[in-house]
C-alpha cells in the first residue's frame, strides 16, 4: 500500500512538474529564417538537442533504477504530447549519452529548464548537455 501510494504522488509530482515548466512565456516562438534550396523555399527553425548523459548519481537499487525510468518516460512523453518534444529515443550503447530529445521551445533556457525537470536529471542519474540545431520546420527522418 505504501508502495502504491508513494507512485501516485510521484506521478502527480511529474504531473505537477511538467505544468509548472510549460507556464512559461507561452508567446515566445522559436527563432526561424527563410531559406531558398533547388529553388524551394523553407523555413528553418532553431531546435535544442538534449543530450541524456550518464549522470554521476547511478547507485540506486534497481526497484528505485526501475521507478526513475517509469517517471522519465512519463516526463518525456507528456512533453512528447504537448509538441515540446518533437524526436526522442535512447542510444543503443552503454557509452556516456544514453538517448537524446530534440525540444522546440524558443530559448535554450526553456529547453533546459524543461530538461533539468526531468525525474532522472533531479535524481543524478542524468544529466543534460543542450545545443542549438537548425533544421527545416517540419522535416521528417528518412
Amino acid at each position: 500500500m505504501k508502495t502504491l501510494l508513494f507512485n501516485l504522488v510521484m506521478i502527480l509530482a511529474v504531473t505537477v512538474f511538467t505544468a509548472e515548466a510549460q507556464e512559461a512565456d507561452s508567446s515566445a516562438v522559436p527563432e526561424t529564417f527563410i531559406y531558398e534550396w533547388a529553388g524551394e523555399e523553407m523555413t528553418m527553425q532553431k531546435y535544442f538537442i538534449v543530450f541524456l548523459k550518464s549522470g554521476p548519481e547511478r547507485s540506486q537499487n534497481s526497484e528505485e533504477a526501475a521507478r526513475l525510468q517509469q517517471e522519465h518516460l512519463q516526463y518525456l512523453g507528456n512533453l512528447y504530447e504537448e509538441g515540446v518534444i518533437v524526436l526522442n529515443g535512447p542510444t543503443e550503447d552503454a557509452g556516456d549519452i544514453r538517448g537524446f530529445s530534440v525540444y522546440s521551445t524558443a530559448t535554450i533556457e526553456d529547453a533546459e529548464r524543461l530538461a533539468s525537470s526531468d525525474p532522472m536529471v533531479q535524481a543524478g542519474r542524468l544529466e543534460v548537455e543542450v545545443k542549438p540545431w537548425w533544421l527545416a520546420k517540419s522535416s521528417v527522418v528518412k
